[in-house]
């Protein structure tokens, strides 16, 4: 049954690969049904993957492969609250690691150019602390950073 709300995400003919490796990293995440095109269209031929239906940390997700016209970009991430360090290392490095790209406070682009970050819980905390000197503190900090250091963070906020 098709949720009422599903994210949808373009892909170039990779959508199953995607899909594997969102599985294959994130918890509660796993490859539905794979649906192939009942007839040849702009991006592909009859028979080729046409959707995959996949589920990322719980949130339903189709993966269309609708050719090159439109990439992904940052406006749209998945936010993956982190735990602890080692989360964040695991799945930074999963990501960064399988040819996808470093940014800024915690974001990296993964090889099919989907947006994440990587946010341990730690920093939110930091951040949104009702200290505004604390949060300020935290924030900047952050600023400095690709993927988050919490011992960095934990520093910053004791001042």
């Amino acid at each position: 049954m098709v949720s009422k709300n599903t994210i949808c995400l373009w892909y170039d003919g990779t959508a199953l690969d995607a899909a594997t490796f969102y599985a294959a990293t994130f918890p509660d995440s796993a490859v539905g049904a794979v649906h192939r095109a009942p007839a040849d269209y702009p991006a592909g031929k009859q028979g080729d993957v046409l959707t995959v239906e996949f589920t990322v940390m719980g949130i339903p997700c189709l993966g269309l492969n609708g050719g090159p016209e439109f990439k992904h970009n940052e406006a749209f991430s998945f936010q993956v609250a982190t735990d602890n360090q080692a989360e964040t290392d695991r799945l930074w490095s999963a990501i960064v690691g399988n040819n996808g790209q470093e940014s800024a406070c915690g974001w990296c682009k993964d090889k099919w150019g989907v947006s994440w970050q990587i946010t341990p819980r730690a920093l939110l905390a930091a951040i949104s602390d009702p200290d505004p000197v604390v949060a300020k503190r935290s924030f900047e900090a952050m600023m400095d950073m690709s993927k988050i250091d919490i011992a960095a963070i934990e520093l910053a906020r004791r001042g």
